[in-house]
C-alpha cells in the first residue's frame, strides 16, 4: 500500500511540477517566501494530501526519513527562510528532480 502511494505521489507531483513551470504559473508565485512555498506545496500535493499548503499539526515520516518534528516545525521553517530554500531542497534530495519518469 505504501509503495503504491509513494509511486502515485511521485507521478502526480512530477506531473504537477511540469505544469507549474510549463504554464508559467511559477512566475506568479513569490518564490523564496513561506507563502510561495505553501502555494507550491498545495499545487504539487493538493490532489493527494488534505494538509497540502498548510502547516501540518502531526508528525510525519516517509520511509526512513522523518520530516521536521512538529515541536520544531516553526523553528525549522524560520531557519529555511533565513538560510535559503535552496539549502533545504538540497538537504531533502529535491535537487535530484527528474522528469524522465512522467
Amino acid at each position: 500500500m505504501v509503495l503504491k502511494l509513494d509511486n502515485a505521489e511521485e507521478k502526480i507531483s512530477k506531473r504537477k511540477a511540469k505544469i507549474l513551470f510549463d504554464s508559467g504559473k511559477i512566475d506568479k508565485i513569490k518564490v523564496g517566501t513561506y507563502a510561495g512555498l505553501a502555494q507550491i506545496h498545495k499545487f504539487l500535493f493538493g490532489e493527494i494530501y488534505d494538509f497540502a499548503g498548510k502547516i501540518r499539526d502531526v508528525n510525519i515520516a516517509k520511509g526512513n526519513f522523518r520530516f521536521a518534528p512538529l515541536m520544531y516545525l516553526e523553528q525549522s521553517l524560520k531557519h529555511i527562510f533565513i538560510k535559503g530554500i535552496d539549502a533545504s531542497y538540497n538537504y531533502e534530495g529535491y535537487n535530484e528532480f527528474k522528469t524522465d519518469d512522467l
